[in-house]
């Protein structure tokens, strides 16, 4: 029988028990795909990580999975890992090898060392127009978008929605039947203005419905903001996301470039250890 231990953290947040959960498998050498898959669908959170060796330059390679595939790339599965490994390595700075790419996370620490923040490098998003606008907001149930409708493919595709107050993003009850059927794994409304935002996404094809932290959206939503200028480049918006499901989440995003080319995605945030314990499988 072996035992595989893994780590529960609360990503996105500085107080347990909210933002967004996250099991970490610590040794996933050995593991075959359809057990981590069985795995990732037992413990029911949005993303559970799989830590193996590196394969090139970085300190750790990461494999993701929701309740139902596996994702090259999420947001605060990235950060939350390297808060795990942070500690016991001793750690101010991780590189995580992903399906997409290398991923670099720098973390800060408080005066007793305890890790307190991190910020992600993200891989740059593709941009492409949203095809099905009027079927997907009528799915969504809003009367229409402030911003153009368009994809953000980072590794995950998400679309976005601009809504005219924090009210009407909070009022959002979709058709996630109707969702499902877009085949996309995360559909963003949003709001606000200046450096601050809410958000939230729903993701009804990986079975998660709605998440309540999605670091692989703040990046793009900051890149969008840009773009179509809502905020200046190189502007760190602070992202609220999570309430409506009682997971309360904090991200930071930044976007650098200019026009509408986007040269690089940073996504920071807070993450909180709560739980540590092991599945015994034959």
């Amino acid at each position: 029988m072996s035992a595989l231990r893994f780590v529960v953290a609360d990503v996105f947040t500085d107080v347990p028990l909210t933002g967004n959960q996250l099991a970490v498998f610590t040794d996933g050498r050995g593991v075959e795909t359809d057990v981590m898959q069985a795995l990732a669908l037992e413990t029911g959170f949005s993303e559970t990580v799989f830590v193996l060796p590196a394969e090139a330059d970085g300190d750790a390679r990461i494999r993701i999975f929701t309740p139902r595939t596996e994702l090259p790339f999420a947001g605060h599965p990235t950060l939350g890992t390297a808060f795990v490994l942070g500690g016991p390595l001793q750690r101010d700075a991780l590189t995580l090898e992903t399906g997409r790419g290398p991923v670099e996370v720098v973390l800060e620490r408080d005066e007793s060392g305890r890790i307190v923040f991190g910020r992600m490098r993200q891989p740059v998003p593709a941009v492409e127009p949203f095809d099905d606008t009027e079927a997907l907001l009528a799915a969504l149930g809003v009367a229409g978008s402030e911003l153009p409708v368009e994809c953000y493919d980072n590794g995950v595709e998400h679309v976005f929605v601009c809504l005219p107050s924090e009210d009407a993003v909070a009022a959002v009850r979709p058709d996630m039947g109707a969702l499902t059927r877009f085949g996309l794994t995360g559909v963003n409304c949003f709001a606000g203005a200046g450096a601050a935002w809410k958000t939230r996404m729903f993701s009804p094809l990986d079975g998660v419905g709605e998440d309540a932290a999605t670091g692989s959206a703040a990046g793009p939503l900051a890149c969008h903001l840009a773009r179509h200028g809502r905020i200046e480049w190189g502007q760190e918006i602070v992202v609220t996301q999570g309430a409506e499901i009682g997971r309360p989440s904090t991200l930071f995003a930044r976007a650098e470039g200019e026009g509408g080319s986007i040269a690089a995605v940073e996504v920071g945030g807070s993450a909180v250890i709560v739980a540590r314990g092991e599945f015994r499988l034959p």
